[in-house]
C-alpha cells in the first residue's frame, strides 16, 4: 500500500511539484507524520494536508521542515515562493467563479419572484367615486364612496361640508382662533359698534388671540418633543446626561487558539492551537548532539522549549520569570515541554541536560 494519497487531479503543476518536493524530503528523513509534527512545531493535521495538496504549507512549515531534515532551503524557498504564486492566483479563480455564481442565482431568484402586471397603471376610474367602477375598482358598480380602495392605494375622501372647526386646516380649534393663528379656518364676521362702523377694539382681540394660540403651539411643540417614544419623559435627561465609557474587554483570540497568558501555563502547545503560523523560534542552541530551541506564541504569550536529534533520556526544560517545564525524550528522540506564560522574552531560557551527562542552554533571547 503506497505511503501517499493521489495528489487532487486539478492541482496546479507549480503546486505539484513543491508538494512532491516536501514529500520526497519527508521520505528521505525516514520521518513519520507524529515525528515530524515533533520536529517542526506543526500538528500533525497540518502536515497530513500540506503534503495531500489540501492546502499549501506556510513559509515557516517549509523552513521547520529544512532544518529538521537538514535540507538546504535555497532551492526550497525558491519552489514555495512559485508554489505559493499559483496557490494565490488559483484562489482568485475560485473567487470569481463562486462570486459569478452567486450573481446568477440572485438574478434568477429576482425574475422568479417578481409580481406580475406591475407595470400597469389604473384607470381614471376611481374607486370611491359614486357610479361605475373604473377598470382597476372592486367588482360591483355603483359602489358609495366609503367602500375601501384597493390594497396600496388611499380612498379618496369625499368632499361634504362639515360642520364647526376643520380638523385639518384648523387643528381642532374653534374657527376664529383657527384664522387668527394663520392656519386655516373661515373668516370670522366683523363685529360693528353702535355706529355701524368696525369696531377697533376687534383687530387688537385678533392679535392678541393669536399671540396665545402661537404661544400654546409652541408649548405643545415641546412637550411633544420631550415625550417622544424614543426618548420619553427622559429625553432631557438622556440628552445631557454624558455617557459611560466604553467597557474595556480581553482581544478576541484567532480562531483555533485556546488560550492566552497564564491560562497557557503547564498545557500542550499543539493542544492549544499556539504552535503553527502563530510561533517562532526566539534562541537555539547545540548541545552535544543533540539541538534544543525556545518556541515562542506572541499570540499566546507562552513559550515551550523543543529539542531534536536527542537520545532516549534527554531532557529539555523551559524557565520563564522563576516558572519552569519540563519533557524527557524517547525513543522519537524528539521533545517538546508544556508551555510557560511569558512576560518578557529576555526572560525565557531553554536548556538540555543529555543521558551523558552534557548540559546547555540557549543564549539569551531578544525582544
Amino acid at each position: 500500500m503506497p505511503r501517499w494519497k493521489a495528489l487532487p487531479a486539478d492541482l496546479d503543476p507549480q503546486i505539484r511539484e513543491f508538494t512532491g518536493q516536501l514529500r520526497r524530503i519527508v521520505d528521505r528523513g525516514g520521518l513519520s507524520i507524529a515525528a515530524l509534527a515533533d520536529r517542526t512545531g506543526y500538528s500533525k493535521t497540518s502536515w497530513e494536508r500540506y503534503l495531500n495538496g489540501r492546502l499549501l504549507a506556510p513559509r515557516g512549515a517549509v523552513v521547520a521542515l529544512a532544518e529538521a531534515t537538514g535540507t538546504d532551503q535555497t532551492h526550497l524557498n525558491t519552489m514555495w515562493e512559485l508554489a505559493e504564486r499559483a496557490w494565490s492566483r488559483a484562489e482568485m479563480r475560485h473567487d470569481m467563479t463562486m462570486e459569478a455564481i452567486r450573481i446568477t442565482q440572485a438574478r434568477a431568484a429576482l425574475d422568479a419572484g417578481a409580481p406580475r402586471g406591475h407595470g400597469r397603471s389604473r384607470p381614471s376610474g376611481a374607486v370611491g367615486t359614486s357610479g361605475r367602477a373604473g377598470a382597476g375598482a372592486l367588482p360591483g358598480e355603483g359602489r358609495s364612496a366609503s367602500v375601501p380602495a384597493q390594497r396600496g392605494s388611499l380612498p379618496r375622501v369625499p368632499q361634504q361640508p362639515q360642520a364647526g372647526p376643520d380638523p385639518v386646516r384648523g387643528h381642532g380649534l374653534p374657527p376664529a382662533v383657527a384664522f387668527a393663528a394663520g392656519i386655516g379656518g373661515p373668516q370670522p364676521p366683523a363685529r360693528r359698534d353702535g355706529g355701524g362702523g368696525t369696531s377697533s377694539g376687534g383687530g387688537r382681540r385678533r392679535v392678541l388671540i393669536a399671540a396665545v394660540v402661537v404661544g400654546v403651539l409652541l408649548v405643545v411643540t415641546g412637550a411633544v418633543l420631550l415625550l417622544r417614544p424614543d426618548g420619553g419623559s427622559h429625553g432631557t435627561e438622556a440628552a445631557t446626561t454624558p455617557s459611560r465609557a466604553p467597557r474595556t474587554s480581553a482581544p478576541a483570540l484567532p480562531a483555533g487558539v485556546e488560550c492566552s497568558g497564564s491560562a497557557c501555563a503547564g498545557q500542550d502547545p499543539e493542544e492549544m492551537g499556539c504552535g503553527g503560523e502563530h510561533v517562532r523560534t526566539l534562541s537555539s542552541a547545540t548541545v552535544g548532539t543533540s539541538f534544543i530551541e525556545v518556541r515562542y506564541s506572541e499570540t499566546c504569550g507562552a513559550a515551550w522549549a523543543r529539542i531534536t536529534k536527542a537520545a532516549p533520556g534527554d531532557t529539555v526544560e523551559i524557565t520563564a520569570g522563576g516558572a519552569g517545564q519540563n519533557s524527557t525524550a524517547d525513543a522519537t528522540t524528539a521533545a517538546y515541554t508544556p508551555m510557560v506564560a511569558v512576560r518578557r522574552v529576555a526572560d525565557v531560557e531553554a536548556c538540555a541536560t543529555l543521558a551523558s551527562g552534557t548540559r546547555g542552554c540557549t543564549a539569551e533571547a531578544s525582544e
